[in-house]
């Protein structure tokens, strides 16, 4: 077996198709693909290193319940304050949301709203960094590169798990 430094990989979701990439040391992308045209050809499953492994059966317990925290080395390219947007993603509980309001504050500025909810937008790790975990200020569903019905199939799956609760939008 080849180990090879960078890999694309596939994993079909109950939520659509996924695209994991990274490198032998972290997952640098988790992308919904929507169009068969765009899909990048995958590295052969004889070469894939560890992490992609790892990625893809994190993500396999995370659909089956049995993953609330993913412990994969992330790197995303991004500035100082895209960073600290995704980094802060990452302390959002499973099973919980916050409004793009309380991740401005959570950041230590009110006044960072929309460029919180940019940054938010640009996060390139779906689900492993949980973008999807943030909704409008009055608790409606706004925002998702995914596309909304992903989101809302996301924030119900977990909190079904979390706390046996079928709905929550």
């Amino acid at each position: 077996m080849v180990h090879i430094s960078s890999f694309i990989t596939y994993y079909q979701s109950p939520v659509g198709l996924l695209q994991i990439a990274g490198t032998e040391h972290f997952i640098s992308e988790v992308l919904f693909i929507d169009e068969p045209d765009k899909i990048t050809p995958a590295t052969d499953d004889k070469d894939l290193p560890p992490m992609a492994i790892q990625a893809v059966e994190q993500l396999i317990e995370y659909f089956h319940g049995q993953r609330r925290f993913f412990e994969l080395p992330i790197s995303q390219k991004g500035t100082p304050f895209q960073q600290r947007v995704w980094n802060e993603l990452m302390n959002i509980p499973y099973g919980k949301t916050v409004s793009y309001l309380e991740m401005a504050h959570r950041l230590g500025d009110p006044k960072v709203i929309r460029a919180a909810a940019a940054a938010n937008g640009q996060n390139n790790v779906a689900i492993i960094v949980p973008c999807h975990r943030v909704i409008g200020s009055n608790n409606t569903l706004v925002g998702y590169a995914g596309g909304l019905p992903r989101k809302k199939w996301l924030l119900q799956h977990e909190n079904k798990i979390a706390h046996g609760v079928q709905t929550l939008f």
